[in-house]
Formats: structure tokens, sequence, C-alpha cells
């Protein structure tokens, strides 16, 4: 799984990191951290913290059974 904040849309309202802790968390006031690539357990969580952004700048890639996008080939 990978998530992507729109930090530039993030207004420091700290639901994501009131849902999900281990991947979300408020640096001061304002400032958002997070994992890009939280751990599989956590994807639960990361969704719901997702879906709880006000301003929906949270953006989760559901990278499951794909090593590679669709149409290349690996030699």
């Amino acid at each position: 799984m990978r998530v992507v904040v729109d930090l530039s849309r993030c207004q420091g309202y700290a639901q994501c990191a009131f849902l999900a802790p281990d991947t979300f968390r408020m640096h001061g006031e304002e400032a958002l951290m997070y994992n890009p690539n939280p751990d599989d357990a956590q994807r639960e969580q990361v969704l719901r913290a997702a879906a709880a952004c006000p301003l929906q700048a949270i953006l989760v890639d559901r990278l499951e059974g794909r090593d590679a996008p669709v149409g290349t080939s690996q030699s």
C-alpha cells in the first residue's frame, strides 16, 4: 500500500493522526508527517483516515498482488 498526502491541501485537522497514529502524526500544530508505505496490517486504519480527511487530501494506492504495472514484461 502506498499513501500520498497533498500537503498543499492539508489544513492540519489531524483526523488522520487520530485514526491511524502509526502512519500519520502531527509535527507541531500544522505540519503533517506520514509514512508513505505503511504496513498492510494498518490498511483499515489508513483507509478510515483517508475517508475522514475533510479536504480529501489523502490518496491510498492499493498495490496488492502487483509487482509491475499491467502490460509490462519483465526479463
